[in-house]
């Protein structure tokens, strides 16, 4: 099909606390636009406070899709977004409103807009559980003797992606190159970014907020409705960080600066990820104008 002729659909990408959301809101007030979250944290049912998930006043009445659609015991996969995100489109084109992706999870971006074709390997239950008892050093030491090509490009602290590469190289020899479909929609991508200081003072401000606002007890709470530490751990940045607080491991000040280190460290994987994707147009939040006629111009046809 014709690029044209293909449905349209936005993308707001960038690092964590740059206003993806809010962007996200004003652009679907002022082009009739729906909102489907692409975060692997905000999927999960519970996750609110720690995952910083958009809060119904700041929805302003604009609808949200996949948000709180997983039990948060249960791992969430990048195929079950791309499938549920491509019927959310689906839907929303069929109520004539504009699909407007958002969020910082590049993979889960990616697979939708390329129309990756995945890997259909079946977990391997022995296996991990084998490697659920390793560190993530010693998993990003088995995947780069396996695969040194995708030991390169992966997240090395996310022990759920580190053993899920490992599962695929051991089945098929290599994690593939992931080939794309054709393309079923139109994109235009709009990434948001902000100089190094103001971000590192908006990580830090964000988090004290959020731990005033009941973090902690979120996370405590979700520990007593059997949401087990292993498994927060495993959900990684914050809820990694409340769980090993919540043991005892770690006071609430080394919880506090060890999660705005690796906050910082996540913003650096964000913008390593997204910089190789040369169809996104860059802007700082205070933009606004700027990514209206932008949005305006691809949307609306000129006659």
């Amino acid at each position: 099909m014709n690029n044209e002729l293909k449905p349209k659909i936005i993308v707001i990408l960038g690092p964590t606390a740059t206003g993806k959301s809010s962007l996200a809101v004003q652009i679907a007030k002022k082009f009739n636009g729906e909102i489907i979250s692409a975060d692997s944290r905000q999927v999960y049912k519970g996750l609110d406070i720690g995952s910083g998930k958009i809060t119904e006043k700041e929805m302003m009445g604009v609808p949200h899709h996949l948000l709180d659609i997983a039990n948060p015991k249960r791992k969430f996969s990048v195929t079950d977004f791309k499938e549920k995100a491509e019927k959310a489109i689906e839907d929303i084109l069929k109520r004539g409103q504009l699909p407007i992706i958002c969020g910082g999870t590049g993979f889960y971006i990616q697979a939708l807009v390329d129309n990756l074709v995945l890997p259909e390997v079946s977990p391997n239950i022995s296996l991990r559980k084998k490697l659920d008892k390793k560190t993530p050093a010693e998993l990003f030491e088995i995947l780069k003797k396996l695969d040194p090509k995708r030991a390169d490009s992966i997240e090395r602290q996310n022990p759920r992606r580190l053993i899920r590469a490992i599962e695929i190289a051991k089945e098929i020899g290599s994690v593939p190159v992931l080939k794309k479909d054709s393309l079923k929609y139109s994109p235009l991508f709009i990434g948001l970014d902000l100089p190094d200081e103001i971000l590192k003072q908006k990580i830090g401000t964000r988090l004290m907020e959020r731990i005033k606002i009941g973090m902690i007890e979120e996370a405590r709470t979700l520990h007593e409705q059997g949401l087990s530490f292993k498994r927060m751990i495993e959900l990684g940045l914050e809820y990694k960080f409340l769980a090993k607080y919540l043991k005892g491991e770690i006071t609430e000040k080394e919880m506090v600066s060890s999660l705005q280190i690796e906050i910082w460290h996540f913003v650096k994987r964000q913008r390593t990820w997204f910089k190789r994707d040369k169809r996104i147009n860059w802007f700082e939040p205070s933009e606004l104008k700027k990514i209206e006629k932008l949005v305006k111009d691809f949307v609306i046809p000129k006659k």
